[in-house]
């Protein structure tokens, strides 16, 4: 493993890697995707290295593609992170410490412990479709409700508040949903997405009028069987219109 991964790294920029935010919405909660690293308590997001002849865009989705086992993910380049100091709670000797009881002494010389700047992204996923996968340097791969996530290695804890503050801002000027909720959803189920990413509460009767005036919505001939609302119809997305919607801007304002 050690002589893999170090050839792995050979290939890669040295200075630069990427982290990614992975957003999923279930049972009424935004959660994110975390990795605990071998042989620690300690969390971080996922992220990695880009190679020398790939973007950055082909690096974030070949490591989503290998931590979610999705293709075609959502993705939004929202911040660069180049602080002298990135650990924040977890101090580098410390860490360090801790993975050489699994790995071995000397194991991460000249690998991961120098100074990197670190490319943000956000990723919108369906929660249902996706498999969490554990990297080389992970046991467990497994979602968090953003309440409950502890503090997590690096400064993973900023990159989580600037990738929900840039997905809110998309909110207010983008259609959202197509990646977050399944293919069939009633419409009290689209605006408890809207609520809980905006931290906000809305009128049944107006966010209902704003959503449709955007025309990116099917009502379809079904409804939600057993549901406590009456048994509300299910919508879907229009997906030609909703790409139309995310290319030319809405504007979400209640």
């Amino acid at each position: 493993m050690e002589h893999n991964l170090k050839e792995f790294f050979d290939k890669t920029l040295k200075e630069v890697s990427l982290d990614c935010t992975v957003f999923g919405f279930h049972e009424g909660e935004l959660k994110v995707l975390l990795l605990r690293w071998k042989g620690t308590d300690e969390w971080s997001l996922p992220g990695g290295h880009i190679l020398l002849d790939e973007s950055a865009d082909d690096a974030a989705n070949r490591i989503l593609t290998q931590r979610t086992g999705l293709n075609d993910v959502y993705l939004q380049q929202f911040y660069t992170f180049g602080n002298v100091n990135r650990y924040v709670y977890h101090p580098e000797k410390e860490l360090l410490q801790k993975l050489e009881v699994t790995f071995g002494k000397g194991f991460f010389e000249g690998i991961i412990f120098r100074r990197v700047v670190s490319i943000g992204y956000f990723a919108l996923v369906e929660f249902a479709q996706v498999q969490p996968t554990p990297d080389w340097f992970t046991d467990e791969c497994r979602w968090w409700s953003l309440a409950d996530v502890p503090n997590l290695l690096f400064d993973h804890n900023e990159m989580i508040e600037r990738a929900l503050k840039a997905l809110r801002q998309r909110t207010r000027n983008h259609p959202i949903g197509y990646n977050l909720l399944p293919e069939k959803f009633t419409m009290p189920e689209l605006q408890r997405l809207y609520e809980t990413i905006l931290d906000r509460q809305f009128d049944r009767r107006n966010f209902q009028k704003l959503l449709m005036s955007y025309d990116i919505l099917e009502r379809l001939d079904e409804k939600r069987v057993g549901a406590a609302n009456k048994s509300p119809y299910l919508y879907r997305f229009v997906k030609e219109k909703y790409e139309a919607a995310v290319l030319e801007g809405v504007s979400f304002s209640m």
